[in-house]
């Protein structure tokens, strides 16, 4: 699915004519654009034995304590809600502690506007409109297009303002990089071949994926509302990994936290989003159809994961289906390699209530691995660069608010959700907060 990479392809089709470069995620694969990505990588890409896992952790722990301190003073316990701009602001300030080092308050009304900027931005392009995937058709999508260059022009101003040009004046060569941001505008003074619009532009594009994830947060908490023995599962996790809520849940809880991570997976799975599309790189043959050289391919993501040939009851919202039983023995040969194995193994042994005397035997819950029909971040090239900054701030944001509340609605049919997409509307359904 490549969340964050959807809002790529609107500013790919959208906005090209102001930059001299596609996205990377519609990139023609270049010197230059593999460069882009690499640098990229390393920020937005982190593994779980990094620094920047644990910087990502460490932000996202963090924020919930400023949003729930903020949840507190707006809401009615036990009165519906609109929950989404608070999620989605907690899922900006996320992503621009971590790329950027800057945090904005709640409140703060040009913040609250970029936001609602980077949303609306987010669910248009989630419309599936013809000149999305045909460019010429723009002159017929005036009005339309216009509205998006309007959001997307106080955007720019806004990032420019709050955090580019204040930076360019500090930033020190000498100095360590502090974070993305700093990375990128290193890179500039270093790499003649990159420009300032390239740069501005690449912040932008990764900034903008906060939206892929208060949207996705937003869905999983209205299946939690519709569905409440999933939110109860979820607490059940999460009362037994925390000691009955002694600290918060970490990014180093998820290998104990099947059930959570199951969750996120099943709305990816229904929602089925479009994958970003590949271009064939040769002359070849799929599926007994000749595909030349230069041919748009897309994935049919909503076939992969709403077919009964791949999925028992499809239709039915189930995150169980992405959990299965094994034993220790198992895990250790999959952790066999891995940089943070006895970390996982210590977490797993401790939250299994595992012993010497049934470490043969006890059946240890997990998320199911490699599942070669389930591509919610596409594969290849073009695979998401962000998928593990979607993976691990939803799941910080969605424990961390079960921890602490239940989730309701007083009129469920209130709660839409649109198939074969991941966004909702800026203004859609309220939801009930009572503290547990």
């Amino acid at each position: 699915m490549a969340l964050p990479l959807l809002l790529f392809m609107h500013y790919y089709f959208e906005f090209a004519q102001f930059v001299e470069l596609s996205t990377l995620a519609l990139c023609d694969w270049s010197a230059l654009q593999q460069k882009r990505r690499n640098l990229a990588r390393r920020h937005c890409s982190p593994s779980d034995a990094s620094s920047y896992y644990q910087k990502m952790s460490d932000v996202g722990v963090q924020e919930m304590h400023q949003f729930m301190d903020q949840l507190d003073q707006m809401i009615t316990p036990g009165e519906d809600f609109k929950a989404k701009p608070l999620i989605m602001q907690a899922c900006a300030n996320m992503f621009s502690q971590y790329m950027c080092s800057v945090r904005f308050e709640y409140g703060d009304l040009a913040f609250e506007k970029m936001v609602r900027n980077f949303d609306e931005i987010f669910w248009e392009i989630n419309q599936g409109y013809a000149v999305d995937f045909l460019p010429w058709l723009a002159p017929f999508y005036l009005r339309h297009m216009n509205k998006l260059s309007r959001w997307s022009a106080d955007i720019r101003q806004f990032i420019l303002e709050k955090i580019i040009n204040e930076r360019e004046q500090s930033i020190c060569d000498d100095e360590p990089e502090r974070d993305f941001t700093d990375a990128l505008l290193k890179s500039l003074r270093e790499d003649p071949s990159v420009g300032r619009d390239t740069i501005i532009y690449m912040l932008e594009d990764f900034l903008g994926g906060h939206s892929a994830i208060g949207n996705l947060v937003m869905l999983a908490l209205g299946y939690i509302a519709k569905y409440p023995e999933i939110g109860n599962s979820i607490q059940s996790e999460i009362d037994h990994v925390t000691d009955n809520g002694k600290r918060n849940v970490t990014l180093y809880d998820t290998e104990s936290m099947p059930f959570t991570v199951a969750t996120i997976f099943e709305v990816l799975r229904y929602s089925s989003s479009p994958i970003v599309p590949h271009v064939a790189t040769e002359d070849t043959c799929i599926a007994g159809y000749g595909v030349t050289k230069g041919t748009i391919v897309f994935i049919n993501n909503y076939d992969l994961n709403t077919n009964e040939k791949y999925w028992q009851n499809p239709k039915h919202f189930d995150p169980r289906r992405f959990i299965e039983s094994v034993t220790l023995a198992q895990i250790k040969t999959d952790l066999v390699g891995s940089v943070t194995a006895k970390q996982d193994l210590d977490s797993i042994i401790k939250n299994n209530d595992i012993n010497s005397a049934n470490e043969n035997q006890k059946q240890i819950l997990r998320v199911k691995k490699n599942i070669p029909h389930f591509l919610p971040f596409s594969i290849g090239k073009r695979t998401c660069i962000g998928q593990n900054l979607v993976r691990g701030f939803s799941f910080i944001i969605l424990a961390n608010i079960l921890q602490k509340f239940n989730i309701h609605t007083s009129d469920v049919t209130k709660i839409k959700m649109n198939p074969a997409c991941v966004a909702v509307p800026p203004d859609t359904y309220s939801l009930a907060f009572t503290r547990r």
